[in-house]
């Protein structure tokens, strides 16, 4: 049986060191930095060297691949925060830095996949809509934009001391359980709901078109609805677990208080456990990209095949004559 540290006290706040997280949760982080790496980085490469054309679109796509590329490199930071038992060792600037890094970039990433789902929405159910004939210089302005909106509303990251002293260990982590109800607490919630409220939308008016026209049953009608089904599932999926988790904390500070932390501890584990499908997210997304258009397919398609005849041995010489 795995020791129970005791809560730590600070002010209105109830903080937990719990064995249970060192043990689980650096390698579920793990797999997600070494396939979220590999799949943001192929689909960060096939944007940037392999793509003939570029149009509004892609430009969207290509925003979320970078909010989800830079989420998954601060993940070993966090992976060794949670094997040493929240005891950060790196200071208080670069605490501040990675927590930003890890709010902006997950917001950054629902916000690009909403618009991405907006964008595939008005292609399908009105596709002689003015948005749809946007061009790539407004979509990168609107990207832009975008980004702007993102940074200010995580930027009070920066401007806070995150580490909380307990001996010599420094725990760095902007979600503790809390009496006051914050702002970045405020962003959790409305960053889910949200964006949850027009995908739905989207991705239920795309599909109800389609089946209105009877088009559902085209090779590139059925792409469509597999590739706003994948965006409704791997959000879903990733956010709603830790949104859900939330709402009982918050549910239990307000009946409870924290005059008592050891009636969070199982929440406060459990809470945690899912803010770790949130990062689940930045390694699904490449699903998105595969289906969001042939050219990923057939790309990978092409690489698989380049790589299989490298390994494949030479051909008999009696059979060298047929290629001439």
């Amino acid at each position: 049986m795995l020791p129970v540290l005791p809560p730590i006290y600070k002010k209105n706040c109830c903080v937990f060191r719990d064995d249970f997280i060192a043990n689980v949760l650096p390698p579920v982080l793990g797999l997600e930095f070494v396939f979220g790496l590999l799949g943001n980085g192929l689909a960060l490469w096939i944007f940037c060297f392999h793509l003939k054309s570029w149009k509004s679109s892609r430009i969207f796509l290509f925003n979320l691949a970078v909010a989800d590329f830079l989420l998954i490199i601060c993940l070993p930071f966090l992976t060794d925060n949670y094997v040493r038992k929240w005891d950060w060792r790196f200071g208080d600037i670069p605490c501040r830095i990675m927590l930003f890094m890890l709010a902006m970039n997950r917001q950054g990433s629902i916000i690009f996949l909403t618009v991405v789902a907006v964008d595939r929405y008005f292609r399908v159910v009105h596709p002689h809509h003015a948005l749809n004939k946007i061009s790539n210089r407004t979509a990168g302005i609107i990207s832009c934009l975008l980004w702007g909106v993102t940074i200010g509303l995580t930027v009070h990251l920066l401007g806070q001391k995150r580490l909380i002293r307990n001996g010599n260990a420094k725990l760095c982590s902007s979600f503790s359980i809390c009496h006051t109800f914050r702002w970045h607490d405020a962003m959790f919630l409305l960053e889910f709901f949200l964006p949850l409220g027009i995908i739905l939308f989207c991705s239920a008016r795309i599909i109800w078109s389609l089946r209105q026209r009877q088009m559902d049953k085209h090779a590139k009608i059925k792409r469509a609805i597999n590739f706003i089904m994948v965006v409704t599932i791997v959000f879903v999926v990733c956010f709603l677990p830790s949104v859900a988790v939330r709402i009982r904390i918050f549910w239990l500070l307000r009946t409870m208080g924290t005059k008592n932390c050891d009636i969070y501890r199982s929440i406060d584990l459990a809470f945690f456990i899912t803010l770790s499908f949130t990062y689940m997210n930045s390694m699904l997304d490449p699903l998105v990209y595969y289906f969001s258009s042939p050219s990923f397919p057939n790309f990978i398609s092409t690489l698989i095949n380049r790589c299989l005849r490298k390994k494949m041995p030479d051909e008999p010489v009696n059979n060298q004559s047929t290629s001439v």
